[in-house]
């Protein structure tokens, strides 16, 4: 609609330049044709005295050609289909978002992208809408190991070695694709699919070091940080990997282009980056600013740090929380101690700063043991709490299916696919965190206000609210049976059980251990 007669003398600029634009072309093309026929002209004579060819071939061939010009369409110069299925990401979108960690290689009895892609819809119920892919890239085999401890070189039995398929986080190649979970038209029918059930997808990007046979250690050996003997060598004791030199430019353009390639040639989405603090700030900055050119991308880091939070990522993991949850279990922490950390958190991060909340992931999984082996009966309580608190709860591998199995990192395992209890939890908790945005936990998160109860040590009770919508959540932390008062009163309902609640102000209260409600103030 022209509102006024600035735009409106603006319109009619811009309709004549396309119009002029439009009679550029089109006279451009008359005259390529005309010397096209004057060339086929002088062709035709050479030709008539040949007697190889007629007048009326000639023209039929002019014809031809001329119409075969005008119509055809001009290819992308990047052949890559890309995915249109999907807006950019937004902050409204993180907002209510769950994301997902996928361990392709653990996920099926197949190990492969067909085989994952098939269960994408099962996501969308959960409700995902990022889909974070551990490396899917080529591994390397120079120092591979088959444990944190043990190299692959110093098995001696040939059928042993097999089995060990390496560390994910060892890069041989950053543009390959690791062959046992199948094709580059794989991986894309999994982002496409995806994408068509509104599921963004980042990679796991490994920025702080490669495998030994990575062609930049024979190329490049500048890029890599190197003792006083002058010896590449490996961060920390991994010694299937080799640390990157970020004091070289050369390696900060070189990075960046492999990054690129990804969102140039697969549409991906964004990136969680393993090590992100052991890598300098600027880069990452730098980084996205440039990735962000290309499309908005979502950005995680494997770290908790203000500094990075500022410029460089979306979204950072809640290891305080995740550890607090652990302690809490232990006897160790309460729940004052969960709420001071929310308090931290408030003073310490911008508002548009977003926790990734978990109980488990990868490395905790296969590090220092499952849900269950931590958290034992207080998963499920530790489980909503990650959807209801602050922040973006993330799903592992398995855990919708109740995964109570250390899953290795160097060697072939699945996951049973066998619906539990969790499905349901949640495929519910995931339908409220979309639907309520007193869940709101992205870029413009709802409030969250501590209730005070008579056991605060063992109780944890808050309001989150947002555009008049109000959720409360109430949890018992402790392994007994307690009884307490909460200023609240009304009728709720009761959204786990769906069923109608009320509360006073002096009525005693009692919940089992973990016993938790959360209630949809009306």
């Amino acid at each position: 609609m022209v509102r006024n007669s600035k735009s409106c003398i603006s319109y009619f600029s811009n309709f004549n330049k396309m119009v002029a634009f439009i009679v550029t072309i089109f006279v451009f093309k008359i005259f390529r044709n005309f010397f096209i026929m004057i060339k086929l002209y002088f062709w035709h004579s050479y030709s008539k005295r040949q007697n190889k060819f007629s007048m009326k071939k000639i023209f039929i061939i002019l014809f031809l050609f001329s119409f075969f010009i005008n119509c055809k369409k001009e290819k992308p110069k990047n052949i890559t289909e890309k995915t249109i299925e999907i807006a950019p990401i937004t902050p409204e979108m993180e907002d209510n978002a769950v994301i997902y960690e996928a361990n392709i290689r653990q996920y099926s009895p197949e190990g492969t992208f067909n085989a994952f892609t098939k269960d994408i819809p099962k996501l969308k119920k959960l409700g995902v809408k990022i889909l974070w892919l551990m490396p899917i890239h080529e591994i390397g085999l120079k120092n591979r190991n088959a444990k944190p401890d043990l190299s692959v070189d110093d098995i001696t039995d040939s059928i042993e070695k097999k089995k060990y398929l390496g560390n994910p986080y060892s890069i041989k190649n950053y543009r390959s694709i690791n062959a046992n979970f199948g094709t580059k038209a794989d991986l894309q029918k999994l982002i496409k699919t995806a994408h068509k059930n509104g599921i963004y997808v980042i990679l796991d990007w490994v920025a702080h070091h490669t495998a030994w046979d990575h062609a930049w250690t024979t190329q490049h050996q500048d890029y890599y940080v190197h003792n006083k003997e002058g010896n590449m060598i490996a961060p920390y004791d991994w010694k299937d990997v080799v640390a990157l030199d970020y004091s070289n430019p050369n390696l900060r353009k070189a990075m960046f282009e492999e990054m690129k390639y990804w969102l140039t040639n697969y549409n991906i989405d964004g990136f969680r980056c393993d090590l992100a603090a052991e890598v300098p700030t600027d880069f990452w900055e730098s980084t996205k600013t440039e990735l962000n050119k290309i499309k908005p991308v979502f950005m995680l880091m494997q770290a908790q740090k203000a500094t990075l939070m500022a410029n460089a990522f979306d979204m950072q993991y809640g290891w305080e929380s995740h550890y607090i949850f652990n302690e809490i279990v232990k006897e160790e922490k309460t729940a004052k101690d969960f709420d001071k950390l929310i308090r931290k958190n408030d003073s310490l991060y911008q508002k548009d700063d977003i926790n990734m909340n978990f109980t488990s992931n990868h490395d905790e999984n296969f590090w220092n043991g499952t849900e269950y082996e931590r958290l034992g009966n207080a998963t499920e309580i530790f489980a909503a709490l990650t959807y209801v608190m602050p922040g973006m709860p993330l799903i592992y591998n398995g855990q919708e299916y109740d995964l109570n199995k250390r899953l290795p990192l160097y060697e072939k395992d699945t996951i049973a696919h066998a619906v539990g209890k969790m499905m349901a939890i949640y495929e519910k908790l995931g339908k409220l965190k979309t639907e309520n945005k007193a869940l709101h936990g992205g870029k413009t998160p709802a409030s969250y206000k501590r209730l005070l109860t008579t056991n605060d040590d063992n109780i944890l009770a808050f309001e989150r609210e947002k555009n008049n919508k109000k959720v409360i959540f109430i949890g018992n932390l402790s392994k007994t049976n307690k009884t307490f008062t909460i200023p609240v009163e009304g009728v709720f309902t009761d959204y786990m059980l769906g069923a109608k609640i009320e509360f006073t102000k002096k009525q005693k209260i009692n919940f089992n251990p973990w016993e938790y409600k959360i209630l949809i103030v009306e």
